[in-house]
C-alpha cells in the first residue's frame, strides 16, 4: 500500500491499440439465396452488419470486440445485440439495451448509427462506423423499422424496397467552438489523416495566464472520425529534455504505420486533466468547484483520428476552458491518478491483479472516476479500501478501449484509514510474459478521476 501522494503514474492513451474502423458500405448487396425468403435479420445481417461491422470489428479475437464485448458474426450476432444490457454506463443509466424490441429511441445499436446532431448522445461514445461513411439512409429506416417491429430473429417485418434509397444522412458542417466569455480556447488547426490510416498526435499548448485560473467547465468539439481528444499535463520530474516544445505537431505514428518511439517518451510523465472518447464535450464541476491551472500553465492537446476511407479526411479539435473569479471557487479540484506499475503476465494466462492506493489524513471527496488499460484488459474493477465500506465495488468497466466515466453526484468520501482497490483482469494470449510498459505491446492498470479535499 501506498500513499497517494507518493504515486507517479504513466499514462498509455496515445499507444492503446486503436480501434478499428468498420468496413466499407459501398459493395452491392449479397445474398445467399433468394431474398423472397431471407427474414428481415437475416437481410440485415447479411447486408449490413456482415460486411460493415464484422469485417476488421466485430468479428472473434479482434481488438475491438474484445474490449467492447460485443461479437457481431452470424452465429452470435442476435443473441448478443437483442435485450442485452449495454457496457456503457450512461446508455445503461438512461435505461437502453443494445437493440429494445419495439424501441428503436432506446436501442444503443439505433443511436451509435444515426450521425444527425442530436441523436446521439455524447456520452454513448463515438458513432459507428468510426472511419467510415455513415450508414445510407435506407439501412438505417430497414433497421429502424425492425426494430419497432420487435427485433425478431427470423420472419419479415420491413420492405425491402426501404434499401433501394442509398442516399446518406447529411453531415452537419463542422463548427468551431466560440470563445469562451470567460476563459481559454486552445485548438489544433485542421489536419489531414491519409487515407486508410489512424493518425494520433499532440501538440502542447500554452494557456497564457499569468495568474492562476480556476476552470468549473471544460467543453470539447472535434470533426467526426474523432477516437477520443485527451488533455494532460506534466508530472513536476519530467526531465527538462523530455518536456515538449510548444506548438509542435508530434504524431505517434510515422508514415509507414510504425511508432514514433521519440515522441511517445514524454507520455510517460503525464497527468490527467481531462478527456471525451466523442466528438462533444460538455464537463462541468460540481457547483462551487473548480480546477485550478497554476501561472503560465500548459496542457498537452492529444487527439486520434480514424479514416478506413479511400480518400483524406480533416481532423480539428477545439477546447474551452470556461472560468470563474477565485472568489466563486469554495473547493479546488484535484486530479487523480493511481497506477500500478508491477505487473507480470505470465504467457497464455488470464491473471486478476491487484493493489491499494490508501488516502492521506484529510477527507476526499472522490465525484468523478475512470480508468486506463491496454487490450488485454478484460475487466477494470475499482472497490473501496477500509471503513464501514470496505470492498464495496464504485467503479466496474469490461472496455478498455472506451472506459466508463463514472459522476457521482454524492461523492465518495475517503479518510484516513480507507483507500481505493484496483482490481483488474488480464487476458495474456501471448507467448510472452506483459509487463507494464508505454507500448501496446506492454499493460497498464490506472485509476483516473478528480476529487477534492474538505
Amino acid at each position: 500500500m501506498r500513499d497517494l501522494r507518493t504515486v507517479r503514474h504513466a499514462v498509455g492513451t496515445a499507444l492503446v491499440v486503436a480501434v478499428v474502423a468498420c468496413g466499407s458500405l459501398d459493395e452491392p448487396p449479397t445474398a445467399s439465396r433468394p431474398t423472397a425468403v431471407m427474414g428481415t435479420f437475416e437481410r440485415i445481417q447479411a447486408e449490413i452488419i456482415t460486411p460493415t461491422c464484422t469485417a476488421g470489428c466485430h468479428a472473434t479475437g479482434s481488438v475491438f470486440a474484445t474490449s467492447s464485448g460485443l461479437v457481431l458474426e452470424k452465429a452470435v450476432a442476435y443473441r448478443n445485440l437483442v435485450g442485452v444490457v449495454p457496457r456503457n454506463a450512461a446508455a445503461r443509466t438512461d435505461g437502453l439495451l443494445r437493440v429494445k424490441p419495439f424501441r428503436a429511441d432506446s436501442s444503443l445499436l439505433y443511436h451509435k448509427l444515426v450521425i444527425t446532431d442530436g441523436h446521439h448522445s455524447p456520452t454513448y461514445g463515438s458513432t459507428m462506423p468510426l472511419g467510415a461513411d455513415p450508414l445510407y439512409n435506407g439501412q438505417l429506416e430497414f433497421i429502424r423499422r425492425w426494430i419497432e417491429a420487435g427485433a425478431p430473429e427470423t420472419g419479415v417485418v420491413a420492405d425491402t424496397m426501404i434499401l433501394a434509397d442509398r442516399t446518406r444522412p447529411v453531415i452537419a458542417p463542422f463548427v468551431p467552438l466560440q470563445l469562451p466569455v470567460s476563459g481559454i480556447q486552445l485548438k489544433i488547426e485542421p489536419f489531414n489523416v491519409a487515407p486508410n490510416f489512424e493518425r494520433e498526435l499532440f501538440v502542447y499548448r500554452r494557456v497564457n495566464n499569468a495568474a492562476p485560473v480556476y476552470v468549473n467547465r471544460i467543453e470539447a468539439r472535434m470533426r467526426i472520425n474523432s477516437h477520443h481528444m485527451v488533455l494532460y499535463t506534466f508530472e513536476p520530474n519530467i526531465p527538462s529534455q523530455l518536456v515538449p516544445p510548444f506548438d509542435a505537431v508530434r504524431d505517434i505514428r510515422n508514415p509507414d504505420g510504425s511508432l514514433n518511439f521519440l515522441n511517445m517518451l514524454p507520455m510517460g510523465f503525464h497527468r490527467f486533466f481531462a478527456a471525451s472518447q466523442s466528438t462533444t464535450l460538455d464537463y462541468r464541476f460540481p457547483a462551487g468547484v473548480a480546477l485550478a491551472v497554476p501561472p503560465n500553465g500548459a496542457l498537452d492537446m492529444n487527439v486520434h483520428y480514424v479514416n478506413r476511407t479511400s480518400a483524406p479526411i480533416t481532423g480539428e479539435s477545439y477546447v474551452n476552458l470556461h472560468t470563474v473569479p477565485a472568489s466563486d471557487v469554495q473547493r479546488q479540484a484535484l486530479t487523480l491518478g493511481l497506477g500500478n506499475n508491477d505487473l507480470s503476465i505470465p504467457p497464455r494466462s488470464r491473471v486478476t491483479l491487484t493493489k491499494t492506493f490508501m488516502v492521506p489524513d484529510s477527507a476526499m471527496h472522490i465525484f468523478m472516476l475512470t480508468s486506463h488499460m491496454h487490450e488485454r484488459g478484460e475487466k477494470f474493477v475499482i472497490r473501496l479500501a477500509g471503513g464501514a465500506r470496505n470492498g464495496e465495488v464504485v467503479y466496474t468497466t469490461n472496455d478498455w478501449a472506451h472506459p466508463d466515466i463514472v459522476n457521482y453526484a454524492t461523492p465518495i468520501v475517503l479518510r484516513r484509514g480507507e483507500g481505493l482497490t484496483s482490481e483488474i483482469t488480464y487476458n495474456n494470449t501471448t507467448d510472452r510474459t506483459v509487463r507494464f510498459g508505454l507500448t501496446s505491446l506492454d499493460e497498464m492498470g490506472i485509476i483516473f478521476g478528480y476529487y477534492y479535499l474538505r
